[in-house]
């Protein structure tokens, strides 16, 4: 009966609604002026605004942060690929640095600068600079004589020869004719092409004034066209401000910065540029960076990163543009994210605001009827049918809610199960995954055991069911890797073991894959070098390792020869165990998710994407580390890290 008393109010309050005022009455006394209307739309809009507001300011702060972020990744990558562009233009610069004073070592340049005017000598001379120069792959190769007029030249056969051009207002002529090796950047006057000068002095020494210089001319267009080929812009100015390499064609000879008049007379007097007429490459900065790099736009075109670098001994400044776009993409995503979690956050809030005064209202409400039944309680006798048929609804509506909990509870059991359900089926396709070559050896192994039984080779054959017997212990310890990478790896792991046997091992489970590639195997590794790992888990590791490198030389689209290289070294008590391929190697992409779990680059039905993470979890385990890398030379290389175990520790092990 007590369940039943405060509806029982409620229905005696509800009854007594006679005497209030009409509904109608009410209305107009309750209807709120126009001006408090408009005033409570302007309140609405406002707040509209503000939220409006907050959601884009979410916005621009996450695009702003992924932005920088993504640039300063780029940053990175790009610092490491402006490195490697300007060492391999020193390289190409300082292979032609001896040519020039080799000549001065030559009787035929010597006796040529001795009679400049004999016809025989300067035969041959440009017969002996001829074969220098094809022997060097230089444009061409002359000398001139103190006064700068070029006495014998590599081209002395073809109609724009330099053969008796006055050349000496040339930079390079006048460091040489100093005594000083000049080196020097500029567009020929006689064919229009340019390339880059290197001079030496000729003659005796001993403080005398040369007897002549030595000039090798080196063209820098196949370095140029490397470039073209790059998926990036590429450009090289020398010390003033002039492009004289660019991967875009159209930049060449234009100004990084403006020119004054007194330059430009300077640059007309030596010819430097052959009167090129050096309009400047304009690129608007868009933003400086911390770094020094800095983001820029060519007109209307997208934005770019601009990395510089000074290319060592010159003063020529290496400059490297890559594209922004991939990077302002992610950024567009993550604020159109972030604005849409902002958005729901404060719908949220709305929506809670809104319960709170309903909550509210409610409460005042009830605190009303509280106050009106105490005078109520009195009419309760006269209201029996009202209050039976309010307790029936009130009933109804437990009843309801109980029905409504019981599905609720129904609906989260069934979630968890499917969850479960999920995990289970992970695990399953992961021993799939990891029992597909032991399977592969144990058909191999029994399929040979009936030939060598067929033929009464029964020392082979109980050899081969010892094997088998091996493999499938291995198959059951391999399901126990799986279950430990479902746990947190710990730094907990015992044993040792000798890395060549376990290469051994890792080879023989891999025959079968090996036959089908065919590739070079090179082992450089110690047959005495022993890691402290368990035996059973760095087998897994060099299987899934070379297993690796085995379907990417496989599916290597250059069709190159396979070369798988295992190679092992120790430093600082640590043991570093190299498998290298030589296929197409590994892209961003593969980088940013190598260690995902699922994540793999072979097409489907061919892998799971665990063997990698399982893999990172075993070594982390025993205190190592994997780390993957692309070599130089082409392919992917892969390099476990494992602490090294002595001799005491290997028999440990094995005792136990």
């Amino acid at each position: 009966m007590q369940i039943t008393a405060m509806p029982n109010r409620q229905s005696s309050a509800v009854s007594s609604a006679p005497s209030t005022p009409s509904r109608a009455s009410r209305s107009a006394h309750d209807r709120p002026p126009r001006r408090q209307r408009g005033l409570a739309a302007v309140a609405q809009l406002l707040a509209l605004l503000a939220l409006a507001g907050l959601v884009g300011l979410a916005g621009w702060l996450g695009y702003r942060y992924t932005f920088d972020a993504a640039l300063a990744r780029q940053a990175e990558r790009g610092q490491v690929q402006l490195r490697l562009y300007g060492q391999a233009l020193s390289s190409e610069l300082a292979r032609y640095d001896f040519v020039p004073s080799l000549l001065s070592l030559d009787d035929e340049i010597s006796a040529l600068l001795a009679r400049p005017d004999d016809p025989a000598r300067v035969a041959a001379a440009n017969a002996h600079l001829a074969a220098v120069n094809t022997r060097a792959g230089t444009l061409a190769v002359f000398v001139l004589d103190r006064q700068g007029r070029v006495r014998a030249t590599s081209n002395w056969q073809r109609p724009d020869s330099y053969l008796g051009e006055d050349l000496s207002f040339r930079p390079y002529f006048q460091a040489a004719i100093d005594g000083q090796l000049g080196r020097f950047y500029g567009v020929g006057t006689t064919r229009d092409e340019s390339g880059y000068y290197l001079s030496a002095p000729l003659g005796n020494g001993n403080g005398q004034r040369p007897s002549g210089v030595a000039v090798v001319k080196v063209g820098l267009e196949p370095l140029e066209q490397r470039w073209q080929t790059a998926d990036m812009q590429m450009l090289l100015s020398d010390e003033n401000g002039v492009v004289i390499l660019a991967s875009e064609p159209s930049w060449k000879l234009r100004a990084r910065r403006p020119l004054s008049a007194a330059q430009r007379e300077r640059l007309n007097r030596s010819l430097q540029y052959n009167r090129a007429p050096l309009d400047p490459l304009e690129f608007t900065r868009v933003r400086a960076m911390n770094n020094g790099d800095a983001l820029v736009r060519m007109r209307r075109g997208p934005s770019m990163l601009e990395q510089n670098a000074m290319l060592p001994g010159t003063e020529w400044q290496l400059t490297l543009l890559t594209d922004t776009s991939q990077a302002r993409m992610a950024a567009l995503n993550t604020a159109a994210l972030c604005g849409v979690l902002t958005a729901f956050v404060l719908l949220l809030g709305a929506a809670w605001n809104v319960r709170r005064r309903i909550v509210s209202e409610r409460l005042a409400a009830r605190a009303a009827l509280e106050a009106a039944n105490s005078e109520l309680e009195r009419k309760v006798a006269e209201r029996t049918a009202d209050l039976t048929s309010a307790n029936h609804l009130l009933q109804t509506e437990i009843a309801e809610r109980i029905r409504t909990e019981r599905e609720l509870r129904q609906a989260q059991d069934g979630l968890l199960q499917a969850g479960k359900l999920a995990a289970v089926g992970q695990m399953s396709t992961g021993i799939a995954h990891e029992l597909n070559q032991p399977l592969a050896a144990l058909r191999t192994l029994s399929g040979n055991t009936q030939k060598f039984l067929a033929r009464g080779d029964l020392a082979t054959a109980q050899a081969n069911l010892g094997t088998i017997i091996g493999l499938v212990e291995k198959m059951g310890r391999i399901t126990g890797a799986l279950k430990s990478f479902a746990r947190k790896p710990g730094r907990n792991g015992k044993g040792s073991a000798l890395l060549a046997d376990a290469i051994d091992n890792a080879l023989f489970l891999l025959e079968t894959r090996v036959q089908a590639v065919r590739p070079e195997i090179v082992r450089d590794v110690d047959r005495t070098l022993m890691v402290a790992c368990d035996p059973n888990r760095l087998e897994q590791v060099l299987v899934n390792l070379i297993g690796n490198a085995l379907d990417a030389m496989a599916a290597d689209p250059a069709k190159r020869p396979p070369r798988l290289e295992l190679r092992a070294a120790v430093a600082e008590g640590m043991v570093r165990c190299t498998i290298r391929d030589n296929g197409p190697g590994l892209s961003e992409e593969a980088f940013a998710r190598l260690f995902e779990p699922f994540f793999t680059t072979k097409p489907a039905g061919q892998g799971l994407g665990l063997g990698l993470t399982l893999s990172a979890g075993i070594l982390d385990e025993y205190g190592g580390t994997l780390i993957a890398s692309n070599h130089p030379d082409g392919g992917a290389c892969f390099t476990m890290v494992l602490p090294m175990a002595g001799k005491e520790t290997h028999d440990g092990a094995h005792t136990q």
